[in-house]
């Protein structure tokens, strides 16, 4: 077994385990889908027990098996974007409503959230003029080139990916979005490898705005990479805000 512990005053381990709950219903649902999601022993505010997983490198199989998955996961379609309870991303609140209007809540409750948190008041004053002058644009863009509402994984880095003999989602931070964010969140830390994006690109398709969708998916975890862990990411903040004004010069 694998004990994960919460030394914090919060339900962030009970909203995981809804996450895992949440993505092992639609894995279920969705045809071909072969990912997995560790068994859940007991969880508490205070620790949750999981199956522990023994981790192999993945080989170009393994990786072309992720992607066909993940895709097939994608392809599921809701009525609505966000999630009906708050949840986390890593150490900070994730706050949710159910929304029908994908580019307001992503504005709202991604971007301006993490700005609203950045506690340099210069910073945040100069963050919040760029995001305001940018407000309809940004809406605008995400609804005119987002098709319909996946479930996400929501932090889905390399590190949240275990290969074994099966194939493993772990700290999830769930809702219902444009699947894009979650490619997107694949390439900000190495991400996987060619075999992967290949072969997720040819079940569903890259939007042909992915490059510049991408960049303000992947702020929003800059913004909160730098209200977390400080100084280290306020210049990919900064080129992320710079590329979206860019974006309708």
């Amino acid at each position: 077994m694998f004990v994960k512990t919460n030394p914090y005053n919060n339900d962030s381990l009970i909203k995981e385990f809804k996450g895992l709950e949440l993505l092992n219903k639609y894995i279920k649902t969705a045809k071909n889908c072969n990912l997995n999601i560790p068994k859940v022993y007991s969880v508490t505010k205070q620790e949750l027990v999981l199956e522990k997983i023994v981790y192999n490198y993945p080989d170009e199989t393994q990786m072309e098996t992720f992607a066909y998955s993940l895709a097939k996961l994608h392809e599921l379609k809701f009525n609505s974007y966000g999630l009906e309870y708050n949840n986390y991303i890593g150490l900070s609140n994730q706050n949710n409503i159910f929304s029908n209007n994908w580019g307001e809540f992503f504005y709202k409750y991604r971007l301006l959230y993490q700005v609203q948190k950045i506690e340099n008041k210069i910073i945040k004053e100069d963050f919040l003029i760029i995001l305001n002058q940018e407000k309809e644009n940004i809406i605008d863009f995400l609804n005119s080139n987002t098709d319909y509402a996946s479930l996400v994984h929501g932090d889905l880095w390399s590190g949240n990916v275990l290969f074994s003999e099966k194939i493993y989602l772990i700290d999830p931070a769930v809702y219902f979005a444009d699947r894009e964010v979650d490619i997107a969140m694949t390439e900000m830390f190495g991400g996987f490898s060619n075999k992967f994006y290949e072969t997720y690109n040819n079940i569903l398709p890259l939007s042909s705005e992915y490059n510049n969708k991408k960049i303000i998916y992947n702020l929003y975890h800059y913004l909160n990479h730098y209200n977390l862990f400080g100084d280290s990411y306020l210049n990919e903040c900064n080129k992320g805000l710079l590329a979206i004004e860019n974006m309708n010069k």
